[in-house]
């Protein structure tokens, strides 16, 4: 979502997306014109009528799960954003009873959160997750 119009979004789709994702974006660009929606998601700037980079995960509850916002020359990570969906789609499932370290990709280790993993996180981490090598 963004202030720009659905032909701003159609042109940016056809002529730049496309090209960097096979078939363009496999989801529909919504317009924010005015900026309401960034308004109450704290990423519009009245002052300069526009929207800092916002990326706002809500649950199927209409909660907020996970946020980041950014300055326009800083660039996001699809990919990440698609594994802390992911991450936080199998905390959904498993109630809380599973919990994704840093790094964590489906299929991988995830911890058991309780008390008997208090002070044993080092054990049960694999720290080869934790960064992209």
């Amino acid at each position: 979502m963004s202030i720009d119009s659905m032909f701003v979004h159609k042109m940016w789709d056809d002529d730049e997306l496309s090209k960097m994702v096979k078939n363009g974006v496999p989801f529909p660009m919504l317009s924010d014109a005015g900026g309401k929606v960034g308004s109450i998601y704290g990423v519009f700037d009245d002052n300069a009528g526009v929207e800092t980079r916002g990326r706002f995960l809500i649950d199927p509850d209409g909660v907020i799960q996970g946020y980041e916002v950014l300055t326009p020359p800083v660039g996001r990570n699809v990919e990440e954003t698609l594994r802390q969906i992911q991450a936080f789609q199998l905390v959904r499932e498993t109630k809380g009873g599973e919990a994704t370290p840093s790094g964590w990709r489906p299929g991988k280790k995830t911890l058991k959160p309780g008390i008997d993993l208090v002070g044993k996180v080092w054990k049960e981490w694999d720290t080869s997750m934790a960064f992209d090598k």
